[in-house]
């Protein structure tokens, strides 16, 4: 086992990394790759952050029947069985975090670390033991958590879950209510309902994913609904009744009382940034307690920097160890880096939805704020995938296309898909639009028949 350190190695290290998460340890390992002094300090045992840690039957017999696959049965799933797989590959990867930390010199503290000054954090651990590391860089990657209401606000809220604790549920819950409109809902949602479980999604408005693309709110709300999870829509709950473990009843401003096994809040999330020490510091952070930066993962207070969910732009995992590892090649590299910083527009992301979701770039109301309606123009298609030819109508899922582009040469700045593939077919769009593509550009590119991602370059 890869060694824990319970004291200083050093006088002082080159870079101290409060937090363990996938953007800690981009950070850290990009830092020791420049042969620097770095250390790690997770409070968790468990390293790798929530994207490691926390991140069909019936679809399965109604596609078999139209590829004529007979005698298929009644498949069904066995969440007593493939919880504890599930659990034991996500320690193994926690071992590969602690494995590749120790090859690559970084040392591990486990403990609870606190700023004590600009240039000093304390680390506390479980024994209650405690000692202090200088540094001469310090960077805070303690990520966010997820957000419960408090019983104050909402009666009962507290025997709800949240999506860390979908991974704790040792038994599939009959039913349950995933309380919220964003992709962890959504996706939750969908898993809940695509195994069996009778899936209530609570919403305020009328469609799920709010901050995306009209389109693919339009499109995948009514198909959630057609695939069998019950929406609530322009519902707020207003209590929470039930023993833990026992029946539940959500009861919503609407004057509807949904029985449930399970109630999961996925309402979002906030960062991490309680007890750290940020006011010993002087670290500033906004009025969600996001910790503010500028564009290079500057805080307020020389040498100290921030990255990830702790400062509060773009959620994402992908995010953080991009912008960690630009921040150490920056700090530790070569002069090639010196401005080296990760730039936050045109970042794509997916939505791991039935079917899933690709987006990238602006939204057309985005669109049309930014150019001008009259420098607007949109390029969209609505088809079922080939996958589908040979399934009953009433199953083929939805796949949309939307292409957004601006002025006279039409500069894509937008894109956004729905539909089987279409997480997979967005990274090379992706692309694309980072590096300032028009409509021209996709014309111009020979199409790969027979795919769905083709429809992207033959739009008109």
């Amino acid at each position: 086992m890869p060694p824990i350190f319970d004291k200083p190695s050093f006088e002082k290290y080159d870079y101290v990394v409060i937090g363990g998460g996938s953007g800690g340890s981009g950070t850290a390992r990009r830092a020791a790759s420049y042969g620097k002094k770095v250390a790690i300090i997770e409070a968790t045992a468990t390293p790798g952050g929530t994207c490691v840690n926390v991140d069909l039957q019936d679809r399965f017999r109604h596609h078999a029947a139209g590829y004529k696959f007979t005698n298929v049965g009644n498949p069904t799933f066995d969440w007593k069985a493939f919880k504890p797989q599930r659990d034991a590959y996500i320690s193994r990867l926690n071992k590969i975090y602690e494995t590749n930390w120790a090859k690559e010199g970084i040392e591990y503290h486990h403990g609870y670390g606190k700023l004590t000054s600009p240039n000093t954090v304390e680390v506390t651990r479980a024994d209650g033991h405690k000692y202090t590391l200088q540094a001469e860089h310090i960077t805070i990657a303690v990520g966010g958590t997820p957000t419960i209401p408090s019983d104050d606000k909402i009666p009962g809220a507290s025997l709800g879950t949240d999506s860390d604790g979908f991974f704790a549920l040792e038994e599939q819950p009959k039913r349950v209510a995933v309380i919220g409109a964003g992709y962890i809902a959504v996706e939750l949602a969908g898993i809940f309902n695509a195994l069996g479980t009778e899936a209530h999604l609570i919403i305020r408005g009328e469609t799920v994913l709010r901050t995306f693309d009209p389109t693919i709110q339009e499109t995948l709300t009514p198909w959630m609904e057609k695939t069998g999870v019950h929406i609530h829509r322009g519902s707020n709950v207003t209590r929470v009744d039930g023993v833990r473990g026992q029946a539940l009843t959500v009861s919503t401003d609407k004057g509807e009382k949904i029985e449930v096994d399970t109630v999961l809040w996925a309402i979002g999330r906030h960062p991490l940034t309680q007890n750290l020490g940020l006011e010993s510091a002087g670290i500033k952070t906004d009025e969600k307690g996001d910790i503010v930066v500028d564009e290079y993962q500057n805080t307020n207070v020389k040498n100290i920097y921030a990255i990830g969910d702790v400062q509060g732009k773009w959620l994402l995992t992908p995010v953080a160890i991009a912008a960690g590892r630009r921040l150490s090649n920056r700090l530790f590299g070569p002069e090639a880096f010196k401005n080296d910083h990760l730039n936050y527009d045109n970042i794509s992301t997916v939505v791991f939805s039935h079917p899933p979701i690709g987006t990238v770039g602006l939204t057309e109301p985005q669109a049309r704020k930014k150019y001008g309606d009259d420098a607007i123009k949109i390029y969209r298609t609505s088809f079922k995938s080939l996958y589908f030819s040979q399934v009953d109508e009433e199953h083929k899922e939805p796949t949309v296309y939307k292409l957004i582009v601006a002025g006279p040469e039409e500069k894509v700045v937008g894109v956004h898909l729905i539909g089987q593939g279409s997480d997979e077919a967005l990274q090379g769009f992706g692309v694309a639009v980072k590096m300032g593509a028009t409509k021209k550009d996709l014309d111009d590119t020979v199409a790969i028949h027979p795919t769905s991602a083709e429809e992207l370059v033959t739009l008109r």
